[in-house]
């Protein structure tokens, strides 16, 4: 029998979670969306809150408890993220969601030295914030996808090795998530220009104040606002091979053992399509027309019927693409986490337009937080991804 519902400790967590959500973050949201000044560094507001949350251990629930973690499962990272999802997005995927995956990447690839080094902050003051650096301007990132054998194809970013360091060159685009405040970043880079793709790709493991790393502009988003994306330019950057993660040309193998990124990333757009549902059925109970809330009109009851049935099928579908991380991870990785997130965003993005219309001209005031959530699910449609990628992806493992 498949047993739904959450054992004792993890209703713990997910309350932990929820308090966090809702007594710590939500007030520094507030602040951010309500300032008018573009200039604005949300990451001097959530950083505090970042690491009170790492203090809690939601950077951690994976990692085995001998590298200081909690040794917990992938599901008990989906629930904490819903409930920091529900109240802002961004905050979940760019400082928690990220942190944690890429902590656990470590554990799953880099060597026992490396583990040591690099996650050494885990229980620290100040645990690192960490930075997967992909995305390069003019270069589309789904050309790891492409199977075409060109090594004229995919992003440019160069590493070059030269005795006991590889010389990074190169630039990543603004999109990168905490480009330019992270305090160390996972670069993608070719080690073999001449070679495809799939056979050049290595990832390095880079300290934020390394020689020659310099940072750009900011990512100016229509949504997301408590999060910071910035361009990095790599002007030979000499990093020391022993920070070469894996061996050379294994990135593209690599990426495939951490589902857990769009797993993650799914469950916190789970946490925005249910927030933005909770809020239209809140105002739809108060909300008089025609001498009776305007629940009671056919036409907005089943709008929210929708937007209840929706959130709990893209919390299943997230919950089995968890489950199967632990039981086959490459099924989660090639299958179950791309549908995860591809539903889950499309949902969330579907919930919040079904509240901007539930709320009628409200929906489109600031006042409102209906605008809010369908800017913030907006951006879900091509983070980590597009959907129309994941799913062609999907299609070669059916």
């Amino acid at each position: 029998m498949i047993d739904f519902s959450l054992t004792q400790e993890q209703q713990i967590l997910q309350n932990q979670a929820r308090d966090f959500a809702q007594n710590e973050i939500a007030p520094i949201v507030r602040i951010i969306e309500e300032s008018n000044n573009p200039e604005i560094e949300p990451w001097e507001f959530c950083k505090s809150l970042f690491y009170k949350g790492s203090g809690l251990g939601f950077t951690s629930l994976m990692l085995p408890k001998e590298l200081g973690g909690r040794g917990r499962k992938c599901i008990d990272l989906a629930i904490v993220l819903e409930e920091i999802g529900a109240v802002d997005a961004s905050i979940a995927c760019s400082y928690f969601n990220l942190n944690a995956a890429m902590s656990l990447f470590v554990t799953r690839v880099a060597t026992q030295e490396q583990q040591k080094r690099i996650l050494s902050f885990v229980n620290s003051e100040t645990p690192h914030l960490f930075s997967a650096a992909e995305s390069e301007p003019n270069v589309a990132t789904s050309d790891l996808f492409c199977p075409i054998p060109d090594s004229n194809i995919g992003i440019k970013t160069s590493a070059v090795r030269n005795g006991d360091v590889y010389i990074l060159n190169g630039t990543k685009s603004s999109l990168v998530t905490n480009g330019g405040i992270a305090d160390a970043y996972f670069i993608i880079a070719r080690t073999a220009i001449a070679k495809p793709l799939h056979e050049s790709l290595s990832i390095f493991y880079v300290e934020a104040d390394r020689p020659g790393i310099k940072f750009g502009k900011k990512a100016q988003m229509i949504g997301w606002k408590a999060s910071h994306h910035g361009e990095i330019c790599l002007d030979n950057v000499a990093v020391p091979v022993e920070n070469l993660i894996g061996q050379e040309g294994e990135a593209a193998k690599l990426l495939m053992l951490l589902p857990e990124v769009a797993i993650g990333l799914a469950a916190s757009y789970v946490g925005l399509a249910r927030a933005a549902y909770e809020y239209a059925l809140n105002y739809a109970k108060h909300r008089i027309s025609w001498g009776r809330p305007i629940i009671e009109h056919q036409a907005v009851a089943l709008k929210l019927a929708d937007m209840m049935i929706n959130t709990q099928a893209a919390r299943l579908i997230v919950w089995d693409a968890a489950s199967t991380a632990e039981t086959s991870p490459q099924l989660a990785a090639t299958v179950k986490a791309p549908a995860a997130k591809t539903f889950a965003v499309d949902v969330a993005i579907k919930n919040a337009q079904t509240a901007v219309e539930i709320l009628g001209g409200y929906g489109v005031t600031k006042e409102s937080l209906a605008g809010k959530f369908l800017a913030d699910a907006t951006i879900g449609y091509s983070c980590d991804f597009t959907r129309e990628v994941l799913r062609l992806g999907i299609v070669n493992f059916l």
